[in-house]
């Protein structure tokens, strides 16, 4: 899945949850979360200190997302992430 489908679903997740009033958290937004520390870590934003606590984290919310993504999107994101 692209990361403009990523957003599209997200996007129409969060209205759908608005509309009924929840708050929800789903697999999209941990897949952000790991991006976000990915971006952060580049642009020199831990501290030496912190990257093996940051690193853990992403580590398991990565886990997290793999195991509970289905198959057919789970191989779009493989393909579509560069190797650093």
């Amino acid at each position: 899945m692209s990361e403009e489908e990523m957003n599209q679903v997200e996007t129409t997740t969060a209205e759908a949850a608005e509309a009924e009033g929840q708050v929800s958290l789903g697999i999209g937004d941990l897949a952000s979360v790991v991006q976000i520390i990915d971006v952060c870590s580049q642009r020199g934003a831990f501290q030496g200190s912190e990257l093996e606590a940051v690193g853990a984290l992403r580590g398991r919310v990565q886990q997290f997302v793999k195991a509970n993504t289905p198959a057919e999107e789970a191989e779009g994101e493989s393909e579509g992430t560069p190797n650093e």
